[in-house]
């Protein structure tokens, strides 16, 4: 699945799937046929990750999972041999709902606090994740080619996932970010004399996901890095930002057709 011509699924959307078999679908679902997939049987699946007290999003994450297993089962001419009907009120599946999701994020002086506890170099990359909205593998993947000369803007191109690159996380994703001019000079001054990957280990490899989460903790923050994604999100709100710009510097994806009218802002310098 991760290298079919037709959507090819990313890597860590393996891993979640994968996550998701080895830690409670196939303990639970192992001895079952695909033939024998029925709603009664994903009724009883939910019963028990409720009961494990999982979150909606996850139970609903781990029921998609076996949708997928039953509709991958083709025959020779790609008709689904068990076609289904998933009864989502007979199976009692959850429904998120985003108020009542835990979603962390960092307050100005939060930022501030980060900044001044942190090493230079993880202070700068903290400081472009929270003014620029990226998501961290984009960051970790940028080098300096990436930037223009001033770093009032940066092109993001590729992302970073368990060391290795790969494309962003969707079409959206490959944009141009304009960077406000107080943070474009803190990057001026980080990467004068510097090639290559922008925030790098000594032998110039890609930081790790894992160790930075150690250093931001370190900080007495125990967020994630999502959380100044969100935090910039708000910024842009309380500033009456277009919509259209906000969706093109975070690289969300489209949702209604007048998005897609929009897509000539990609070609705008701001």
């Amino acid at each position: 699945m991760a290298t079919r011509r037709r959507k090819p699924v990313k890597p860590a959307t393996i891993a979640r799937w994968r996550y998701s078999l080895d830690n409670w679908l196939l303990p639970n679902l192992a001895d079952k046929p695909l033939a024998d997939m029925t709603n009664s049987v994903l009724r009883d699946l939910i019963g028990k990750l409720t009961q494990a007290g999982l979150a909606p999003a996850s139970i609903i994450g781990h029921v998609q999972v076996v949708k997928l297993v039953v509709a991958s089962a083709v025959d020779d001419e790609g008709e689904q041999l068990y076609p289904r009907k998933w009864n989502h009120d007979f199976i009692e599946l959850p429904i998120v709902r985003k108020q009542d999701q835990h979603r962390p994020t960092v307050t100005a002086t939060e930022v501030e606090e980060i900044l001044a506890s942190a090493k230079r170099r993880y202070a700068v990359l903290f400081a472009l994740l929270a003014g620029s909205g990226l998501r961290i593998g984009e960051a970790l993947a940028l080098k300096t080619s990436d930037l223009s000369p001033d770093c009032r803007v940066l092109r993001v191109q590729r992302s970073i996932w368990h060391g290795k690159e790969q494309t962003p996380k969707t079409p959206n994703a490959v944009r141009e970010v304009d960077i406000a001019e107080p943070l474009a000079q803190l990057l001026r001054e980080y990467v004068s004399g510097r090639n290559g990957y922008v925030f790098a280990t000594s032998n110039g490899t890609a930081l790790g996901q894992r160790n930075l989460l150690r250093v931001l903790h370190a900080t007495g923050k125990k967020i994630g890095f999502h959380a100044f994604r969100r935090f910039r999100t708000e910024v842009l709100r309380r500033a009456r930002a277009p919509k259209d710009l906000e969706n093109l510097w975070l690289g969300h994806s489209k949702q209604t057709m007048t998005d897609h009218y929009a897509d000539g802002l990609r070609n705008d310098t701001v």
